[in-house]
């Protein structure tokens, strides 16, 4: 249910202006609504506009989240206390999805240090010395360390 409205809602959010911009009639037209529901919902504490000179204005991004509330109350059945829960709920995702984005970015960046780091150490190797995987075989010859010692104590 609300996957259609973050989803539906997401391409206008990027968009939209917090910019105070419009009076509350002016506003209430927009949004398809009367200037009485958009106290209300402020009152209740789904918007929360900007005051100028104790005057409300509304931006473009109050606006599209008043479309929303009445989207979910009208078309969806959820009542105001429902509403608050969902749009409590966008604006912890929206924090989550942020938070995610930076670390993987964060993420990425260690990465390439990481990998950077990989390649000066294989650069800094002598061309004499060859790594060997741990557990892998040794020759023959360097089974026993102490053969070569045996084998002169023996001859004496």
């Amino acid at each position: 249910m609300d996957e259609r409205v973050v989803k539906k809602d997401k391409g206008k959010k990027k968009g939209t202006s917090k910019e105070p911009l419009y009076m509350i009639s002016v506003a209430a037209r927009l949004a398809d609504v009367h200037p009485q529901t958009l106290r209300i919902y402020e009152r209740k504490g789904l918007l929360n506009p900007a005051r100028v000179r104790n005057r409300r204005r509304y931006s473009e991004a109050d606006i599209e989240q008043c479309r929303l509330i009445q989207e979910l109350t009208q078309e969806m059945g959820v009542n105001l206390a429902g509403v608050k829960m969902i749009l409590e709920m966008r604006e912890r995702m929206e924090a989550m999805r942020d938070r995610m984005e930076s670390l993987e970015e964060e993420l990425e960046s260690l990465r390439k240090e990481m990998e950077e780091r990989v390649r000066q150490v294989r650069e800094s190797f002598r061309r004499d010395i060859v790594p060997v995987v741990r557990g892998e075989l040794m020759s023959p010859r360097y089974r026993d360390p102490f053969r070569a010692l045996r084998s002169e104590r023996g001859a004496r």
